[in-house]
């Protein structure tokens, strides 16, 4: 971190990381464009393994360990949520239902009466 700005510092070893990470990507891109007539599924298997070495690479960097951090720490509050139980999950499942179709009427009443008023304003008779 700069001492007098507060603001992360970038090495040059962390800006050469993501140039490299972005030159493999395009790299990558274009071989794939390159290569349309090879068999999709060894396509889709060569870029399975190839998008798993640029985020290890990404990985490596400082704001790819930002990232790792704060995937582990959800994880970590996740491990802390109360799940409701299965009765709990069909309960507020049905009283939702109800409430969708309770406001579903009331809409639909409301349409019909503001369509009626404004035939009879209008004059229009349909």
């Amino acid at each position: 971190m700069n001492q007098k700005s507060g603001k992360p510092t970038r090495s040059a070893n962390e800006i050469g990381k993501w140039i490299l990470i972005l030159i493999l990507l395009t790299a990558g891109l274009a071989a794939n464009y390159h290569y349309y007539d090879v068999a999709w599924g060894i396509r889709a298997a060569i870029g399975i393994v190839y998008i798993i070495i640029l985020l290890g690479l990404a990985l490596i960097t400082q704001k790819g360990k930002l990232a790792l951090e704060f995937f582990q720490g959800a994880r970590f509050e996740l491990r802390k949520v109360t799940w409701p139980t299965r009765a709990e999950t069909i309960q507020s499942t049905f009283a939702v239902m109800v409430m969708i179709v309770f406001t579903a009427i009331v809409l639909w009443g409301l349409d019909s009466i503001l369509m009626w008023a404004m035939r009879w304003l209008t004059g229009v008779r349909g």
